[in-house]
């Protein structure tokens, strides 16, 4: 061997991996938990389901504010998943000052905590309230909106599984069309969740003229840190919509988490975009197009629609129109981005 051949030197390229690391990569695109000063909101020992992905979404969206606050974050949790399985008495896995509230008031004391440290000459910390979609979209929703009329100064995110995980898995107002739940069985003539009802929640705080408003995916956690960086640098009143698959209330394998929040963005039934001041700023474009079944598919609650011999052609197309219309209301389909 010459010495020419011995200080050859050798790149490694590990862009496909879902490793945490990820060191081999440019540190512009690494994720917050490939850091060497990472902050570990959550600590491990918590009590989530396999494959949760709450606990997911909530890690590194935690993660990226206390980063972008510079450590001066408090949190205001509403009753919930999250709130259960990180805080089961008397033990919890939060590493920073973390509140409980009642199911439905998270916004309002949120609000009350950043009152409370400007009144203490604190501006420096920064508040974040935190519910899932029983608790933002029906249960907090006249306090949400409230937060959002006086632009108070938090950040409020929605961990959205579609349904009211932690007491059964009944129905919520984001629970989707078709899908059954422990309120809507796939019985009768048209199985599972009826068409027509729920709300469209980022939309909603579009119409409120709020400084930002944001959805995101647990499939793109550089998307999330950054969307949720973006809000930190933000005063005002600020919504972030994130979608985090629940295997158990969904019926999809504790290892496909990913696969199928992505599936759902591909698809174009949950868009990613930003807003600013009720108008969308920034869409995030598909990269490689699916159909809407391939999303529906790896998940018990919509089997009902791919019975043997019975597979419900009608409401699946009905589904893909919806997804087709988001796709051409957010310019999913334009020029992609570069990452």
């Amino acid at each position: 061997m010459t010495d020419e051949t011995a200080l050859q030197r050798v790149k490694f390229y590990q862009t496909g991996t879902h490793t945490v690391g990820n060191r081999l990569m440019d540190k512009a695109r690494r994720s917050v938990q490939a850091s060497m000063d990472r902050s570990n909101a959550i600590t491990s020992g918590h009590r989530a389901c396999q494959g949760c992905g709450e606990a997911l979404g909530a890690r590194y969206a935690l993660d990226a504010a206390l980063r972008a606050s510079d450590g001066q974050l408090v949190a205001v949790n509403a009753t919930g998943c999250l709130e259960v399985f990180t805080t089961p008495y008397p033990e919890t896995s939060w590493q920073i000052p973390w509140l409980h509230s009642l199911f439905g008031n998270a916004p309002a004391v949120a609000t009350g905590v950043a009152a409370g440290m400007r009144r203490k000459g604190r501006a420096d910390v920064r508040v974040v309230a935190q519910g899932g979609d029983g608790g933002t979209t029906d249960i907090g929703f006249g306090c949400l909106s409230g937060m959002f009329e006086r632009n108070d100064d938090v950040l409020y995110i929605c961990y959205d599984n579609e349904a009211y995980m932690n007491t059964g898995v009944q129905r919520s107002s984001a629970t989707p069309p078709t899908a059954r739940t422990a309120t809507t069985p796939a019985v009768g003539d048209a199985p599972g969740n009826i068409f027509g009802t729920g709300k469209n929640l980022p939309l909603i705080a579009m119409a409120h003229n709020i400084p930002y408003v944001a959805t995101a995916n647990v499939a793109d956690l550089h998307d999330l840190e950054d969307k949720v960086t973006t809000a930190m640098d933000i005063r005002g009143a600020r919504y972030i919509h994130i979608m985090v698959p629940c295997p158990l209330g969904w019926g999809s394998a504790a290892d496909a988490t990913i696969h199928v929040a992505r599936m759902a963005v591909e698809s174009g039934l949950f868009p990613l975009f930003e807003a600013e001041h009720g108008r969308v700023t920034r869409s995030k474009k598909i990269r490689r197009r699916v159909p809407v079944e391939d999303y529906l598919r790896p998940q018990r609650r919509f089997a009902h629609l791919f019975k043997k011999g019975q597979e419900d052609t009608e409401r699946i197309a009905r589904l893909q129109r919806m997804a087709d219309a988001n796709i051409e209301r957010f310019n999913l389909l334009g020029e992609r981005e570069t990452p």
